[in-house]
């Protein structure tokens, strides 16, 4: 398909590429609600129906932009063995989720195939069939990984945590409203929360993260040896 001139005699001609990265411009700037393919043309100079010769409705740009959300993922190998590499992709790719404004938001539920999402999935297929985990074993463990539990935890923790956190107050505001509803509990009828209260409101996000990827791993070597028994 021909490239479209933008509006003007100095601006580039208008290619799909143009048409993500102003996407990506909307969507920093203003966040996944007010993503539309009329703010992406006024942000182009343009008019809605002209970003339509190049996607034929908004979810196709929004598959394009969350692949594009994906560029600059640190795919470089790691030493060690592939518990290792899992481990040091996980932390950054939860790094990048967490750098870009509602990517997150926007992954979610999307399997999208694209330039960046299939050298990711290449790569971290690679990792877990280096390992002698089968074909699905490996399928399933990048799933788990990547999916599961990466993009799920970077979910749960950038939205609000309370109704105080969601109206303009910190994460330790919120936390603390969380502990004084635990500590209100009488403890004879929840002797469980009781006894954990301190530790669901004191550790924090990175060790719940790292604490959760290892029980991840450990389960995962499990598997390991070409295993059928996975998916």
């Amino acid at each position: 398909m021909t490239p479209r001139p933008r509006a003007g005699r100095d601006q580039p001609a208008l290619t799909q590429d143009v048409l993500v990265q102003a996407a990506l411009t909307v969507l920093e700037r203003d966040g996944l609600d007010a993503l539309s393919m009329r703010r992406v043309a006024s942000e182009l100079g343009l008019q809605a129906a002209s970003l339509y010769w190049h996607v034929r409705n908004k979810e196709e740009l929004l598959d394009l932009v969350a692949d594009a959300a994906l560029a600059g993922l640190d795919l470089s190998v790691v030493e060690g063995d592939w518990r290792a590499q899992v481990r040091v992709l996980a932390h950054r790719y939860r790094a990048l989720l967490k750098s870009r404004r509602d990517v997150p938001r926007l992954i979610a539920g999307r399997f999208v195939v694209g330039r960046h999402s299939s050298v990711m999935m290449e790569h971290v297929l690679g990792i877990f069939r280096s390992a002698d985990f089968s074909p699905g074993g490996a399928a399933a463990a990048m799933y788990l990984t990547s999916v599961t539990y990466v993009q799920g935890f970077v979910l749960q923790e950038m939205n609000p945590m309370r109704a105080v956190e969601a109206m303009g107050g910190t994460p330790v505001e919120a936390m603390a409203d969380v502990s004084a509803e635990l500590a209100d509990l009488p403890p004879e009828a929840f002797p469980h929360l009781a006894e954990a209260s301190h530790y669901l409101t004191t550790m924090d996000l990175d060790e719940r993260f790292d604490w959760g990827l290892e029980c991840i791993l450990d389960g995962l070597a499990l598997r390991v040896t070409g295993s059928q028994r996975s998916p």
